[in-house]
């Protein structure tokens, strides 16, 4: 009389093939899905920094119409010639932004990371005595 397994369980081949052929399956619906989500992410992002830029191109365009409003408005108060008015506004801005990129020339030389540097300077020094302990063990 032969033996019947109570479980239904078909043998270990049977049951790696099932196991596998789920496994596809489950990571098949997953990366579906992962494409889908990949898709509505990469549309959201888009909208996203096209909302930044016209941000950007709104805010500049408005600074330069408060500029030029405020040239005429000192020219026609003083009396003065508009050009004269818009060379001291440039060049009051050339001077604010030498000022910035000296100040960004200077945050460039301060060393970034520098605790995260000396550890794993000692990390290195410590394998190194390590590895010269064990070599003089063998």
């Amino acid at each position: 009389m032969r033996f019947r397994n109570p479980a239904g369980h078909a043998g270990l081949l049977n049951n790696l093939l099932s196991l596998a052929n789920t496994l596809a399956g489950f990571f098949e619906t997953r990366i579906g899905l992962f494409a889908q989500e990949s898709k509505s992410a990469l549309l959201h992002l888009l909208l996203l920094a096209g909302a930044v830029v016209t941000a950007l191109v709104l805010v500049v365009s408005g600074y330069v119409f408060l500029i030029v409003s405020i040239i005429f408005g000192i020219a026609y108060a003083a009396g003065v010639s508009w050009v004269w008015i818009a060379l001291a506004a440039a060049a009051l801005h050339f001077v604010l932004a030498i000022g910035c990129g000296l100040f960004a020339k200077s945050q460039l030389t301060k060393p970034m990371f520098q605790f995260s540097v000396a550890e794993l300077k000692r990390d290195r020094e410590w394998l190194k005595t390590l590895n010269k302990n064990e070599r003089s063990r063998s």
